[in-house]
């Protein structure tokens, strides 16, 4: 451990320790745009300067390691100077439609302006001419006036989804994130996680959506698992309405805020009309509405009329990879255990 001096306070941190975590121990708040604590540190915005006493150059909190007896000021006039004049070069390059943007209330950019008093760019906008808008993706859109440039959603896609559909292309002011993805893109590797969508700071990446909403309109936000297969990522329904309009992955569980394509965008059977919501029975060729105790007691007379006419091995059970290790541990049990059959399958083999 050494000591380190923030703003005046001392503080014990261990010696490979960014200034970022040793701020983050005093509840300092560093602003952030390509800092994730999943990433390797990238330091690319600049947003995150610190002045340390004794360096010429102000430091770069997410990147550079803190030193023993080093004196470190997060908010001097200095480095408020810097920060507000890298939130307006990158304000410059923004069509100023924050009204209109859906994003508003949950952009990085957007509150750090706020923050540090940037008004609207008084530079000349200029619409990016590689195109602005790209919608051919089925799941999320790109608009490219709204880039940082952070280069976040190219190391998420590198170093944590290892899909490597991301990258940086051209260079100085032509540079941009060049994201391959259209449908039926030759070589392209994407295979629409939207991992890249969860971890972008403005709103260059945002979920398609039937109605967009504001980030004020949301209700509550529910943990639960993901249905899809039996690895049991968290993640947190966003409702409006009574209606799950987005799925958020948990970072503070075994996923650590990541999820697959199916996870991310397919959540609109969860209000479908076509749903059941009662269990149904056969009655005269027809199936109707029952209730629980009902369909139980049907399902235990027709097992016990199998087994006395057929034996255990009328019986056959077939699984499913959306539920549960748990629940499979439990079917398969049941029918090995109760039933006497070990004519159990699941549906992961084909």
């Amino acid at each position: 451990m050494i000591q380190v001096t923030i703003n005046n306070q001392k503080v014990q941190v261990e010696e490979s320790s960014t200034i970022l975590k040793a701020c983050e121990k005093l509840s300092i708040d560093i602003p952030t745009f390509c800092h994730d604590d999943r990433l390797k540190a990238f330091g690319a915005c600049r947003i995150c300067v610190v002045e340390v006493e004794g360096m010429k150059k102000l430091a770069a909190a997410c990147a550079d390691k803190v030193k023993d007896g080093m004196v470190i000021h997060t908010h001097s006039q200095r480095v408020i100077d810097a920060r507000k004049e890298i939130l307006e070069l990158m304000w410059g390059v923004h069509d100023n439609d924050c009204l209109s943007c859906e994003k508003a209330g949950d952009c990085k950019l957007q509150n750090y302006c706020f923050e540090y008093g940037v008004e609207a760019s008084t530079s000349e906008y200029q619409m990016n001419l590689l195109g602005r808008y790209d919608t051919s993706n089925k799941f999320y859109t790109i608009d490219r006036d709204k880039c940082i440039l952070c280069g976040k959603c190219i190391r998420m896609c590198g170093e944590l989804q290892n899909t490597h559909a991301i990258g940086f292309d051209c260079r100085s002011s032509d540079m941009h994130v060049a994201h391959p993805f259209s449908q039926g893109m030759s070589g392209s590797t994407c295979v629409s996680c939207g991992n890249c969508v969860n971890v972008c700071p403005t709103g260059a990446l945002m979920e398609k959506k039937d109605k967009p909403f504001r980030n004020w309109d949301i209700e509550k936000k529910v943990r639960t698992t993901c249905v899809y297969c039996g690895v049991g990522c968290q993640i947190d329904l966003v409702v409006k309405n009574n209606r799950v309009v987005r799925i958020d992955p948990a970072v503070d569980a075994l996923n650590k805020g990541l999820l697959c394509v199916k996870g991310k965008f397919a959540y609109n059977f969860i209000g479908h009309p076509d749903r059941l919501t009662s269990p149904l029975i056969r009655k005269e060729g027809k199936l109707v509405e029952a209730t629980w105790d009902e369909a139980y007691d049907l399902i235990a007379e027709k097992v016990k009329m199998t087994k006395e006419n057929y034996g255990s091995d009328g019986f056959a059970g077939f699984s499913s990879a959306k539920c549960t290790t748990e629940d499979n541990y439990i079917i398969q049990k049941f029918f090995r255990a109760v039933l006497g059959t070990n004519n159990i399958d699941h549906c992961a083999r084909l």
